[in-house]
């Protein structure tokens, strides 16, 4: 999270021993505080935030906060605290940086809005799996990497080749099923691909491009570049054995890949919870003795500074580093997902960090950028996102002819033989 400091303890205990134990100091806290008659104590949140329970406490000199997970309980210091915040976020990075962010974070913003408008008007069919929320993951990271260096995720793929400068129209394109698209419409929304800019796929068997993120970073080490690969995962795929297999040769063989876990706090519809043994998933990193982080996944600083530390290690040929990028998804899996596991109350609390609004907080606070400046930007993404849709209403569909292309090398195939 924004400006928090872990203090006092972290004590494992059972979920629901700490949930008493901690009910009890607030109800001691308050019977003080009532007898005491002053207003220095006020609630700020007591819900459930996905697989966290949260109680918030703001004191006048310092507010704080208290996290319950599951067998971890622990305070921290919350300088977010909105009845206690008066300091600016200062910027660190050049304008250029900022302006890419917050206008890479937004294309993505408004390319996925529209594509789910389009889905329910039929224009999308199939899966669709969309990254609202979760931008800074994808933009945060390009700014921390070259561009020699290679990219695979998984079926919410929408964004990361945006943000490497995809064509809005030929992604849009692919999202219709039309031949102008990525993949000439053969893949559709999972399936999106660019090599010119090393995006070597969506891919959508839960946790496959793990071990091919692998293999990429090995075929770059074998070669002697200083390239890398970076492999993203959703946190329900951290259950696969191929993951687990791809980590331990990883490590075995110094591989230059930066494996990054999207934990959204839901694998489908499930929660890490109910799923995992282990909440903080980055700690999965630490039995191959691989480097591994948590990452606040809502602030785009955060997580290019975290890939590009990771990024230092690889090309040092120190090998592998495991990211869990902390973030959330206001939309659901996927269009289809009716999103009963979650309250509403849960989105619109994350949405209070939403990374967009913070890059830009940034940049208004620190004069960055002006006001006028940052609604050309608007108009701009707006203009990319109408033409691409226009361009995919205009393009061709694929002709029959082009399901026998694209599979092999060799051009003349023979398929069918008499």
């Amino acid at each position: 999270m924004d400006g928090v400091k872990e203090v006092g303890f972290a004590a494992p205990i059972e979920s629901h021993k700490a949930i008493d134990f901690f009910g009890k100091l607030y109800l001691r806290l308050c019977v003080v505080l009532k007898l005491l008659k002053e207003d220095i104590f006020e609630v700020h949140l007591a819900q459930t935030v996905g697989f966290l329970t949260i109680f918030a406490f703001g004191l006048k000199i310092q507010p704080f906060s208290l996290y319950l997970r599951p067998n971890l309980a622990y305070f921290i210091l919350n300088d977010m605290a909105k009845k206690s915040t008066a300091t600016k976020a200062k910027a660190k990075y050049s304008k250029e940086t900022y302006a890419y962010w917050y206008e890479s974070m937004l294309l993505m913003r408004r390319f996925e809005e529209k594509a789910g408008q389009l889905y329910g008007q039929q224009k999308i069919r199939g899966f669709c799996h969309l990254y609202i929320g979760q931008e800074a993951c994808a933009s945060g990271a390009i700014t921390a990497l070259e561009k020699d260096d290679k990219w695979i995720t998984a079926y919410r793929d929408h964004a990361h080749p945006l943000g490497l400068g995809t064509d809005p129209g030929a992604v849009m394109a692919e999202l219709y099923g039309k031949s102008t698209g990525t993949t000439k419409g053969k893949g559709g929304s999972m399936h999106i691909f660019d090599k010119e800019r090393n995006f070597l796929g969506g891919h959508g068997i839960v946790g496959a491009q793990v071990p091919m993120g692998l293999g990429i970073g090995f075929a770059e080490k074998y070669k002697g570049t200083k390239n890398l690969c970076i492999c993203y995962m959703g946190d329900g795929a951290v259950r696969q054995g191929a993951v687990h297999e791809a980590f331990n040769l990883a490590m075995l063989y110094k591989v230059p890949v930066i494996f990054v876990i999207e934990n959204n706090g839901y694998a489908m519809g499930t929660s890490v919870a109910r799923t995992s043994n282990v909440t903080e998933l980055y700690q999965i990193g630490e039995g191959y003795d691989m480097p591994s982080f948590p990452v606040d996944g809502m602030n785009v600083e955060a997580i290019h500074e975290a890939v590009s530390e990771a990024a230092e290690r690889a090309r040092r040929g120190d090998g592998p580093t495991l990211l869990e990028f902390r973030t959330y998804r206001y939309k659901g899996h996927s269009m289809s997902d009716p999103q009963k596991y979650r309250t509403k109350e849960e989105v619109e609390e994350y949405k209070q960090r939403d990374p967009i609004e913070q890059v830009k907080a940034t940049i208004l606070e620190n004069k960055i950028l002006s006001e006028e400046e940052i609604s050309e930007i608007n108009a701009r993404v707006k203009k990319q996102v109408d033409d691409s849709v226009k361009f995919a209403e205009e393009s061709p569909w694929p002709d029959g002819q082009d399901a026998f292309k694209d599979v092999y090398m060799q051009e003349d195939y023979p398929f069918v033989m008499e």
